[in-house]
């Protein structure tokens, strides 16, 4: 049917029946309009009528819903009343995916759809719209729809689903691509099941995205043919795995779809605290519906200068969006040779800080130097690149001398004002001529007995006087000399490591003499005093886990309800590990199967088929009390992936679902109040 020539003949058939009536005719009807118009105006308001809560509903598609032997482009869907599509480009998916972007657009009471790409032959086309479509007044949700049609003389109608999970901490993904490959027997290689580079030489057959909670659905998918999945975040939207930057997962396993029918148990809500009773719906179930992909970043990222920063004269830092073992080189051209600065690198080697000892450098407006770093070119090698930098502060030296002076004079006043007061008040030291170089403790005050203070300084540090540092434990009422070791950290010229045997319930105090720490940029520390209480040993818990697994070499992490690792331990051949020391509290478990034996979580990579190292959590908080030992066992694969996370240290969140308003409800309610 072709819908435009039957709105066309309506229209004509109306102006017929209207060029044959009365004027009076024309003036009721003009006056029946303007009410209709004035009551249409006020619907939805308390006075104006009950809400719109009917969602919207499909009255004409053109080609129809599931036509066969299409060959055309645009399609247009009617409704029964005006729509909006929410969030399109998230929400709405063409599978095939297409290359050249869709319109898909809401006009009215219609969506107009046109595609750019040349039409398969034989294939099977979806356009999901997921729960975008809403109605323009009210926003009452349709629910998920799907149209689609077929180039072919038949229509793929099998679904398969799952979840994808960010492989190391199984965070759901949302947003992510998720595709089919329809896999031929002769793109395997003997028994192997490793594709010929699928995702790297074309896209999709079938495309879908996952919701906030990690799930996909792709549709439109063929009976009996055999299929592997991907996940791929596509950065440069050519749905191919063409960038380490994209998180990419895949399965080797092959599987074809099925379907059953089904019954499923709804509750029927009389309202929001009691049911009304339970139904039985029959629906059609496809297979497979538990497919997981775990989604990573492969290790050797590409590496590039990504900005510099100096927000003071004495220091500036360049970042990188990957790591390297080996450090950039600096030749001066406003200075001579490298500048002698202390370089302080991060960890992973892709942040690097640079600190000026000499100020006669350091106070110059710019800094005008070679920067020579490595840097991923175009064929994924690391090659040295130099560039030529021009570095500004953002605070200059005369900027610098200038706030001094303005928060000296306003000192000077207030100590005036204080001499006036009292006579006898001794003068204090102006805190703005001199810098003093004082440490953060972390952890400070109460500590546990295997902690190891970290004193962490503003400036990198010259040299420490061990005459000026004294370390100290509380007996009866005397601080008495114990032995310690203060030791440099190899992570950074600012860190400092506090190593002593310390007792159960016992007080300490770290004393550091003036004068006695000198840092890089020419200052000294004033006297530094710090108190440690070591906790009792009934302010503790233990927890004792035992892993069940066919692996070995499993690594288990305690973590904070934030999902942050407190504490690290290997689990020994009978899977055991201990966790002593443990102050009350709830706190959740994640474990990894360390496969190469590095003490770290480690990605797949893709062209190896090698999967990431698998991950697991402990499906639930585990309460530790003081003075009780909690022993616990773990079996890894007893629940599946995408059910282990606790909700509660799960960052992504479901998606909310999109459900009517029903504020026809609270408008009786308060019209009954009022009468």
């Amino acid at each position: 049917m072709d819908w435009r020539r039957v709105i066309a003949e309506r229209e004509h058939a109306a102006q017929g029946e209207s060029a044959g009536r009365s004027p009076l005719f024309h003036l009721l009807y003009f006056i029946a309009c303007l009410l209709l118009v004035c009551a249409c105006a006020s619907l939805g308001t308390p006075d104006g009528g009950p809400y719109d809560e009917t969602p919207p509903r499909v009255v004409l598609a053109q080609p129809e819903n599931q036509a066969t032997n299409i060959d055309r482009k645009k399609i247009n869907i009617l409704f029964d009343e005006y729509i909006k599509i929410e969030n399109a480009s998230e929400k709405v998916v063409v599978s095939p995916p297409q290359a050249e972007m869709p319109n898909v657009r809401a006009d009215g009471k219609r969506i107009k759809v046109e595609l750019f790409d040349t039409l398969r032959p034989n294939t099977t086309y979806t356009i999901d719209f997921a729960d975008a479509i809403v109605d323009n007044n009210e926003g009452n949700p349709m629910g998920n729809f799907t149209y689609s049609f077929s180039t072919g003389s038949q229509i793929d109608t099998m679904e398969v689903s799952g979840y994808v999970l960010n492989a190391e901490d199984l965070e759901p993904i949302k947003g992510i691509l998720v595709g089919l490959y329809e896999v031929q027997p002769d793109s395997l290689t003997g028994d192997s099941l490793v594709p010929d580079s699928f995702l790297r030489t074309r896209s999709f057959d079938r495309v879908s995205r996952t919701n906030g909670s990690g799930r996909f659905v792709i549709k439109g998918v063929a009976r009996n043919r055999r299929y592997r999945a991907f996940a791929l975040q596509d950065m440069d939207n050519d749905f191919r795995f063409s960038q380490k930057s994209e998180r990419v997962a895949f399965d080797t396993a092959l599987f074809a779809s099925t379907c059953m029918p089904d019954i499923r148990l709804d509750t029927i809500w009389r309202d929001s605290t009691h049911y009304d009773s339970i139904q039985p719906v029959h629906y059609t179930h496809f297979f497979p519906d538990d497919i997981v992909l775990f989604a990573f970043l492969e290790a050797g990222q590409d590496r590039h200068r990504l900005k510099e920063e100096r927000p003071v004269p004495e220091h500036f830092t360049f970042y990188f969006t990957a790591p390297a073992d080996t450090l950039p080189v600096i030749r001066g051209i406003s200075f001579e040779g490298d500048g002698g600065f202390i370089v302080e690198p991060s960890l992973l080697g892709d942040t690097v800080q640079y600190w000026i000892t000499d100020t006669t450098i350091a106070y110059c407006d710019s800094l005008q130097f070679e920067f020579s770093y490595l840097e991923t070119d175009t064929l994924g090698q690391l090659v040295w690149k130099t560039d030529t930098v021009d570095l500004p502060p953002k605070v200059t030296r005369a900027q610098q001398l200038k706030e001094i002076q303005e928060q000296t004079e306003k000192w000077e006043k207030e100590q005036k004002k204080k001499q006036k007061r009292n006579k006898n008040l001794q003068p204090e030291e102006n805190p703005f001529l001199v810098t003093y170089i004082a440490p953060e403790i972390k952890p400070a005050g109460a500590v546990d007995p295997n902690q190891s203070p970290l004193l962490t300084f503003p400036e990198p540090i010259l040299g420490i006087d061990t005459a000026a540092i004294h370390f100290q434990q509380k007996v009866d009422t005397l601080w008495q000399d114990v032995p310690f070791e203060l030791r440099p950290s190899d992570l950074s010229p600012r860190f400092f490591q506090l190593y002593t045997d310390w007792e159960l319930g016992q007080q300490y105090r770290l004393l550091i003499d003036s004068a006695g720490v000198q840092g890089a940029l020419g200052h000294w520390n004033r006297e530094i005093k710090q108190d440690f209480r070591v906790r009792k040993e009934e302010e503790y818990g233990a927890l004792f886990m035992h892993v069940i697994t066919p692996d070995t070499g499993v690594v288990i992490q305690l973590l904070s309800g934030a999902d942050k690792p407190i504490r690290t331990e290997r689990a020994n051949a009978e899977g055991r590990a201990d966790f002593f020391y443990l102050r009350p509290g709830e706190y959740y478990l994640r474990c990894f199967v360390d496969r190469d034996g590095n003490g770290e979580w480690t990605p797949g990579h893709f062209d190896s088929a090698l999967h990431p190292e698998p991950t697991y959590y402990f499906p639930r908080a585990l309460s530790v009390k003081a003075q009780w030992e909690l022993e616990q066992d773990w079996e890894l694969q007893g629940i599946p992936a995408m059910r282990q996370k606790p909700a509660k240290i799960t960052k992504q969140k479901p998606d909310k679902d999109k459900k009517i308003k029903e504020r026809n409800k609270q408008r009786e309610a308060e019209m009954r109040k009022k009468h």
